[in-house]
């Protein structure tokens, strides 16, 4: 059987790196390429994280492309500390000299559109952080949505709940021109797993523990970049996320990853169409859901409730415990 071909667009932070490696890790996936986005710190330091991912992962071969540094609209406010001030837990250790030289020259729209084209209705595409990468092919080629197989995102919200502002989920809030223009232009199947869902369905931190205790490379630096992140502190979070839902382990990013690697990790999603609000002070940045078809749109987008979350268990275990998928 072929392989479901992937390419990747990330603001590498922490979710980030384990979902790729949850991909990496997938026998039944090929990953053509990872594009850059800013997003958990800038451009250039999600960059150099990703060559350390796929250093860990000896899959040095995927190349990498650098794409957008900021939002389509405006200026970037600063960079959140949610995964440290570099996006991986700011471990000290040497940077990598060498880092600019094995990004590729190509930059990551272009090369998104060129690979998508080569490869016409068999490419999934992952998005898991802001969405400015997707809104500019769109906007180069406004063809682009058409040649995909599908698309899954990580953003968004469907309570009104945020996580950077009060009513809007980070990825979305960071650029939501982009998250509108995607979520309006981009008419092939289209999957999301909001914020919302990520905490509904999360894992505990006894789960955590064991997994990042296996013994292979890919769980020993999945420690290290966690070791130090307040966002990895069941007492910090305690107070943070509590209020709306529970305690527990949540590495976002995976659940959209998840989905895209084996579709039957969902057991429960809603279809209707979305909608990202632009105004306003306060809402800024959400989705809100059209479940009264006011708006009638012809395109739906199936959004996450429920997943199996004891799949969704051996999936991340096996992340991090199995030897890497050669390509």
């Amino acid at each position: 059987m072929a392989k479901k071909l992937l390419i990747i667009d990330t603001d590498c932070g922490i979710d980030d790196a384990q979902a790729i490696m949850l991909a990496l890790a997938a026998p039944n996936v090929s990953v053509l390429a990872v594009t850059c986005v800013f997003g958990n710190a800038s451009v250039d330091n999600v960059c150099q994280n990703v060559l350390k991912v796929l250093y860990v992962c000896e899959r040095e071969q995927i190349p990498v492309f650098r794409g957008s540094a900021g939002s389509l609209v405006g200026t970037s406010d600063t960079f959140s500390d949610h995964f440290g001030t570099d996006g991986l837990g700011d471990i000290p250790e040497d940077k990598d000299p060498q880092w600019e030289r094995k990004i590729q020259r190509e930059h990551a729209v272009t090369a998104m559109i060129r690979l998508v084209t080569e490869n016409q209705n068999q490419v999934s595409l992952v998005a898991l952080g802001p969405l400015t990468n997707l809104a500019l092919a769109v906007k180069v080629d406004p063809s682009f949505p058409n040649k995909l197989k599908e698309l899954h995102i990580m953003g968004g919200n469907i309570e009104g709940k945020g996580n950077l502002l009060p009513c809007a989920e980070f990825n979305f809030a960071k650029d939501p021109e982009s998250a509108y223009i995607v979520l309006e232009e981009f008419l092939c199947p289209t999957h999301l797993a909001s914020w919302e869902y990520s905490c509904q369905n999360a894992l505990t931190w006894e789960f955590f523990e064991g997994l990042v205790n296996q013994d292979s490379p890919a769980a020993r630096f999945m420690k290290t970049i966690t070791s130090r992140c307040w966002a990895y502190s069941r007492e910090v979070l305690r107070n943070k996320r509590d209020v709306y839902f529970g305690p527990g382990f949540v590495s976002f990013d995976s659940y959209a990853m998840a989905a895209c690697v084996d579709a039957s990790v969902v057991t429960e999603s809603i279809v209707c169409p979305v909608r990202v609000e632009l105004q306003g002070a306060m809402c800024r940045g959400m989705m809100a859901l059209d479940l009264s078809d006011t708006l009638k749109k012809k395109h739906r987008v199936t959004v996450f409730t429920k997943c199996d979350t004891a799949k969704m268990a051996r999936l991340l275990m096996a992340s991090l415990g199995q030897p890497r998928m050669k390509q």
